[in-house]
């Protein structure tokens, strides 16, 4: 841990120039843009001066997991996607309000995605109590390392590649590209994150975004009667209608100016090398190729302050594991003890939960009363689990 301080402290030490050049090797060059066809010149031009100064994880290149560092040219890995939302804290302790991971196999050209809902209970990486909190205060508590690890033991697979997002970034994008178009699912409102006493109004059927809209159509879950569900189908929609929008020939030509806008937002340990013969790999693809994972469970009430958790169902929750796994061609080592608080033989019991709240995730992650109380909650996506 105290190598970690020591690696946050030098980081902070760095000129805003040299963490603009570190942070152009972008979200949406690596892993939205490796799915279209880039010219490899435009590319490289984008994130030319990126190679030595991204941003490593306290770990190293390899995960714990592996025994080697994966040839992201030659062998399936993963990518872990952070959205960070630190508006309500005024850029201070931000939280993984998304966590999406993402699975690739370059060889066969095939991509899976899961989302994985930021109330779902499960045991921190760093906890040695064996108390759970929800998933979205690993940010908060360590950072990226802390989150890497976490979805690792949650999900029994390796995190090879991690990147952040936060979103001012976000929006900067969705509007370089000229907005979106999305399919809404039903009519609602969301205020602003521009001016609090804006609503923005959505009506069922299809819509065109620019960032502030699409902003506010990713946040909402308070009117969505499968609310953190809801909303990740809907982020999912986002993701998949800008990978659509990024491959046309206009922003192909403009990948330079995109990554200018989401420089300062946005970081990452994919190196340059590995992105251009990604790109060279996944030329042409697009989002209609995407597997589209999800995990079900139900709502759970714990704590004198009846915080809400998203309790994973275990079967499920096993076979989306067992499916990482083989689209990733790896075994995990059944010897190791599962860390992530969801095995089977604690699952359910909801007992050991009655202090948590207070001294892991606090009151940033209090209950949201609006969100959906049924006994089994179900994320319709493209997967039958």
């Amino acid at each position: 841990m105290a190598e970690r301080v020591r690696v946050r402290v030098r980081k902070k030490k760095k000129s805003k120039r040299r963490k603009i050049l570190k942070r152009i090797v972008l979200l949406f060059a690596l892993a939205l843009l490796v799915v279209v066809g880039l010219g490899g010149y435009k590319l490289y031009k984008t994130i030319s001066a990126a190679d030595d100064s991204y941003d490593a994880l306290s770990r190293g290149n390899k995960s714990n997991l592996r025994s080697e560092v994966v040839d992201m040219k030659k062998k399936p890995f993963s990518i872990l996607f952070m959205g960070i939302e630190d508006y309500a804290t005024k850029g201070q302790k931000g939280r993984s309000d998304s966590l999406i991971v993402v699975t690739l196999d370059p060889k066969n050209k095939t991509m899976k995605m899961l989302s994985i809902p930021r109330d779902t209970r499960v045991q921190l990486a760093s906890d040695t109590t064996g108390s759970k909190t929800k998933i979205n205060a690993a940010y908060s508590k360590g950072g990226k390392d802390e989150t890497v690890e976490t979805v690792e033991n949650f999900l029994q697979i390796p995190i090879d590649k991690y990147v952040t997002v936060d979103f001012d970034g976000f929006k900067d994008v969705i509007n370089e590209v000229g907005g979106i178009d999305v399919d809404v699912p039903f009519d609602f409102d969301e205020k602003s994150d521009v001016d609090e006493s804006k609503r923005i109004y959505f009506k069922k059927g299809e819509m065109h975004l620019n960032g502030e809209e699409a902003l506010a159509y990713a946040r909402m879950r308070k009117q969505d009667k499968r609310g953190d569900f809801g909303r990740n189908d809907r982020q999912k929609q986002i993701l998949n209608a800008l990978i659509d929008r990024m491959s046309s020939a206009s922003n192909i030509a403009k990948i330079d100016k995109i990554a200018e806008k989401a420089s300062e937002n946005v970081e990452t340990n994919i190196r340059i090398t590995e992105g251009l013969a990604l790109q060279q790999i996944y030329s042409g693809f697009t989002s209609k190729k995407i597997d589209t994972l999800s995990i079900t469970g139900s709502d759970l009430y714990l704590g004198p302050n009846n915080t809400y958790y998203f309790e994973p169902d275990a079967t499920n929750l096993e076979k989306v594991r067992q499916t990482l796994q083989e689209h990733l061609d790896y075994t995990p080592d059944t010897s190791s003890t599962d860390t992530s608080g969801t095995g089977s033989s604690t699952y359910g019991t909801g007992t050991e939960e009655s202090t948590t709240d207070g001294t892991t995730s606090g009151s940033s992650y209090s209950n949201d009363s609006s969100t959906s109380s049924n006994s089994t909650t179900n994320s319709t996506t493209d997967s039958s689990y």
